[in-house]
């Protein structure tokens, strides 16, 4: 088993940043809130575990028109999510990836956790276990919720 290191030094060149697009192996080093600024006390209850639910969908997803199929067939969309009349935006077009999703259960070490809890928004990007990838953390749920983490 690798014993992956914690750091409160952002500049620790063992960290990864950001979100994977192919699978990897966790990086040597995971960013936490110091111990000080944890013991501040929680917002959020400490959890340990999270399920890759991927992106949120919000409203019903249609198969592309066959004129959508040929102007896009380059951008690997499958499926379009049409917002209400009255946003900002009309849609989003959605991959194959992005829908067929894991659902794999992650459940890490409880600085990470604490950090998680002291400040929900601290990471951008977690790690899934069965996708072995870094992937945005609104893409998961705490186990046994339907709370995104990092909300």
């Amino acid at each position: 088993m690798t014993t992956h290191k914690l750091t409160t030094d952002s500049s620790d060149p063992r960290l990864g940043h950001g979100s994977d697009s192919q699978p990897i192996s966790q990086h040597a080093a995971y960013l936490v809130l110091s111990a000080e600024e944890r013991a501040k006390g929680f917002i959020r209850p400490v959890r340990t575990t999270y399920r890759h639910v991927g992106p949120e969908r919000k409203y019903p997803l249609r198969d592309l028109t066959s004129e959508e199929k040929k102007e896009y067939q380059d951008e690997g969309w499958v499926k379009f999510e049409a917002y209400p009349s009255g946003s900002p935006v009309i849609g989003r077009f959605w991959t194959q990836r992005e829908l067929d999703v894991c659902d794999g259960v992650t459940t890490m070490n409880i600085t990470i956790a604490e950090t998680y809890s002291r400040n929900p928004k601290f990471y951008g990007s977690t790690y899934c276990v069965k996708c072995c990838m870094h992937r945005p953390v609104e893409e998961f749920v705490w186990e046994g919720t339907e709370e995104r983490v990092g909300s």
